[in-house]
């Protein structure tokens, strides 16, 4: 068994965990840092494992990139200026080569295939205890923890009545693209489970490589996604860019919002609450309108096609969201998708049933059925300690009670604030199984500030995403932030789960859910900081789109403002990783450097 010590560990090597390990390592380049990547490559849900051809991103070029590396153009399958997703991977691969500090890249710190099985803080120091591929136990030791595993790390893999009986694959999306499920000829039924755009993605592709498909979204719940189609009147980017002004984001009720005449006039006017209501149902109409649910012709009614229409308003993103990137998505789904709105009630050899009385051959079941929380390797009393989501019923009776309290109150606040939301439309409303985030700006523990949590919070863009949260984490893990003290933040992060309730319905529970929020959340997080240069000036700050490129001076004014560690007062190294690939198998190698304990 190996055991190390090492100043900080970052877990997750995804654009979060790659985005916070350069900015602490920016301002402590000769601090001794290691990524745990439980796979073989960078990238989270982006790596070149679970990428696939026809997977693309939902963000258009040019904004999918950090501020410091702009990415190469795409040489083909661009869409609206969508791309696909292997040319993140190769982005991010690039990206880790091209970051150095003391001699040393960030793919020179990354520990690969290291599977976290606990994270245990005693006597001050935290302990990472993780296993290699191949069952090796490694210790790492860290003074400091970033938690950057992510919303997307583990399968939400739906128990099903009778599934040992079934024999045929059942195949998450998450290992979808390592899969052969497409190629194999022994597969040519194929059902897919889920209503959201992961769910959509596998449809399309399963269909345009010749399968015979079923899809499948349950009866009880929050039923099909809003998809959004990329394809519009306006140019490419436009509606993505009009997104990130900050003059839409006030369309949003929103806590981030500040409290100016414009705001109060939407919010405390009837005239003002009409016109956000009318805007957001034209937004609504477009969408609906667009795939053309019912008026694709008598077979594609029969097929169920327009079961797919969303079953509340898209300002509430009850089901969630997503984008459409093929020019003939609606068009591929009318003609050859039998479509069910149904619950499971058995499966049998290669057979579905359903509640419906219909049954369904299925040679593989493929499910885009959404994920679970990521933080399993904490124990129940850091769980709680820290705020991140566990078990309803786990929570202690005391905390339960505080938080309810807090949650009451600040409850009223929001209808007080935010009277559109007092009143949702009729929805389906999934229980709360877990309790939701409850960090600091969405990162910070209320009362420890030797660990912060980095991409866990749902926002459209997650390299800007990434970027602003390792800024404000580096901040707080060094002690620079002026905290309010800790009740004032325990009211802040109620407000803000209260506000998140009501605003997102079943997706709001989780406590982390702002994807329309996102311009405004980056601005919270550097005025807290006392950083101003991603803003613009006057009027050009308020309808000028946000980018990606609108950080790139916010590196050297935090430098300016808070210091960093000089090059020369210490001739320590991180930990250097020497990399062996052999057959399906990494074995890292931990130099000398490092301190054994």
């Amino acid at each position: 068994m190996g055991s190390y010590t090492v100043d900080i560990a970052v877990i997750g090597a995804g654009i979060s965990g790659i985005a916070a390990a350069k900015f602490y390592l920016d301002i402590h380049p000769v601090c001794k840092l290691i990524l745990l990547e439980k796979d073989d490559s960078v990238g989270g849900v982006w790596n070149s494992r679970r990428v696939y051809d026809t997977f693309y991103t939902q963000t258009p070029f040019g904004e999918w990139e950090f501020s410091d590396m702009p990415m190469t153009r795409p040489p083909e399958g661009l869409y609206m200026e969508t791309f696909k997703a292997k040319y993140t991977s190769q982005y991010l691969e690039n990206y880790i080569n091209k970051q150095e500090w003391n001699g040393q890249t960030l793919r020179d710190r990354v520990m690969f295939e290291f599977h976290v099985q606990s994270v245990i803080k005693e006597n001050g120091t935290w302990t990472v205890s993780g296993k290699s591929t191949a069952g090796a136990t490694t210790m790492v030791h860290a003074t400091k923890v970033i938690v950057a595993s992510g919303l997307t790390s583990l399968p939400n893999m739906p128990t099903l009545p009778g599934q040992g009986t079934f024999k045929n694959p059942i195949i998450h999306q998450k290992d979808f693209g390592s899969s052969n499920v497409l190629s194999s000829d022994k597969v040519q039924n194929i059902t897919v489970l889920g209503g959201a755009k992961s769910a959509a993605d596998l449809v399309y592709d399963s269909v345009t490589a010749g399968k015979t498909v079923t899809w499948i979204i349950r009866a009880k719940g929050t039923g099909p996604g809003v998809l959004v189609s990329v394809a519009n009147s306006l140019p490419p980017r436009t509606i993505y860019r009009l997104a990130t002004t900050r003059i839409m984001t006030t369309l949003s009720p929103s806590p981030f919002n500040s409290n100016s005449w414009w705001n109060r006039f939407l919010q405390h006017t009837n005239l003002g609450r009409k016109q956000l209501a009318k805007v957001w149902a034209d937004i609504h109409k477009s969408v609906v309108d667009m795939p053309k649910f019912d008026q694709r012709g008598s077979d594609a009614l029969e097929r169920g096609f327009d079961k797919l229409k969303p079953h509340t308003p898209v300002f509430w993103q009850n089901q969630g969201a997503g984008v459409v990137n093929r020019p003939d998505f609606w068009e591929t789904i009318a003609k050859n998708v039998r479509v069910h709105v149904a619950d499971i009630t058995e499966l049998q050899r290669g057979v579905i049933k359903l509640d419906n009385g219909q049954e369904v051959i299925a040679d593989a079941i493929l499910c885009g059925t959404g994920w679970v929380p990521s933080l399993k390797f904490f124990d129940q009393g850091l769980l709680s300690k820290l705020g991140i989501p566990q078990p309803v019923d786990d929570l202690p009776l005391d905390q339960a009670r505080m938080w309810d309290s807090l949650q009451k109150d600040a409850d009223r606040e929001v209808l007080q604030r935010f009277p559109i939301l007092a009143d949702p439309p009729q929805h389906y409303h999934a229980p709360a199984t877990h309790t939701p985030y409850r960090l600091y700006n969405g990162i910070g523990p209320l009362e420890d500030n030797t660990i912060a949590f980095v991409g866990h919070v749902l926002v459209s863009n997650y390299f800007r995403l990434a970027e602003s949260q390792a800024i404000w984490a580096t901040a707080f893990l060094d002690g620079k932030i002026n905290l309010p003290p800790l009740e004032q933040r325990r009211k802040e992060v109620a407000l803000f789960v209260a506000w998140c309730r009501r605003r997102y319905l079943s997706n709001g529970d989780r406590g982390h859910w702002m994807s329309a929020e996102q311009t405004v959340y980056f601005d919270r997080l550097f005025q807290g900081l006392g950083l101003s240069s991603h803003r613009r000036f006057w009027l050009w700050d308020s309808f000028v789109p946000a980018s990606a490129k609108d950080l790139h001076r916010v590196r050297a004014e935090y430098i300016a403002k808070f210091g960093r560690d000089s090059f020369g007062g210490s001739n320590r190294q991180s930990p250097r990783i020497k990399i062996h690939k052999g057959p399906r198998r990494i074995t890292s190698l931990v130099s000398r450097l490092w301190r054994k304990s």
